[in-house]
């Protein structure tokens, strides 16, 4: 997994994945997304991932797509191209049974704050901001941010910030329920950590069919999620995790999870 503007790395469990092109803030390129994706493929494939952490090298998390090079002989077919790339990272993020944390610190704007609202929870730098800048060069969100932000704070602050692209600081996002902690800047990476760590520690079965259900009831009934939820019960009893967590209880034991 070498890219030039991602850089992987795994900790223990956790594979922390960087944004690495500070001096664009992390804009995206082909190399960082097909980079991701390969990460994503990785944690899929691959046992001891239990966590991801993704967070963005130099003074940003990402400024999303690049507008500089929108200019640049982009047109309708390159652009079709890209957002489908960004829309594959996407449905790879939401499929996998790994939990993804974001570590945001200072902007994220446009796709950038797409991509973090694609993973499954965002801790952020107390100074941080968040855009929906689209409009501002009258584009419309992709990357999942027209299904994932009216989800997350409701449609009309969805419609507001997307209409005016003007940006919110990081308390009011947690007011809103866009971010899940505050930290500040110069702990968010050890808190992060230490989070996703948490995580991968804990029964990544039970906790990748949880994140597997929670997507998928965004989109379904409630008979077929009590139905899934039937079904992945009864499975989910099987395995060695839940055996650990029910013994460990008996015996007034912090549990020793192994992911199986």
């Amino acid at each position: 997994m070498k890219r030039q503007d991602l850089i992987a790395k795994q900790d223990g469990n956790v594979l922390c994945l960087t944004l690495n092109r500070p001096e664009s803030l992390n804009a995206f390129s082909p190399d960082m997304m097909e980079g991701m994706l390969e990460a994503v493929e990785y944690a899929r494939k691959n046992e001891g991932v239990r966590a991801v952490l993704l967070s963005g090298a130099g003074r940003a998390f990402s400024a999303g797509g690049d507008v500089k090079g929108m200019g640049q002989g982009s047109t309708p077919l390159l652009t079709y191209d890209h957002v489908g790339r960004l829309n594959r990272l996407v449905t790879a993020m939401s499929e996998l049974e790994v939990p993804i944390v974001a570590a945001v610190h200072g902007y994220a704007a446009g796709a950038g704050v797409c991509l973090a609202l694609a993973c499954d929870n965002i801790l952020a730098a107390e100074d941080s901001k968040f855009v929906l800048s689209f409009s501002k060069v009258g584009l419309i969100a992709d990357g999942g941010g027209l299904f994932f932000l009216p989800r997350t704070i409701g449609l009309y602050r969805a419609k507001e910030l997307l209409f005016n692209a003007e940006p919110i600081d990081a308390q009011t996002a947690l007011n809103w329920g866009m971010v899940n902690r505050l930290y500040p800047a110069n702990r968010l990476m050890e808190e992060a950590l230490s989070y996703a760590q948490k995580l991968a520690n804990g029964p990544s079965r039970s906790i990748g069919m949880i994140k597997k259900i929670a997507n998928k009831s965004l989109m379904a009934d409630l008979a077929a999620i009590l139905e899934t939820e039937r079904m992945t019960q009864a499975m989910i009893r099987t395995t060695e995790d839940h055996k650990e967590g029910v013994q460990a209880f008996i015996e007034k034991r912090s549990p020793n999870f192994k992911g199986r």
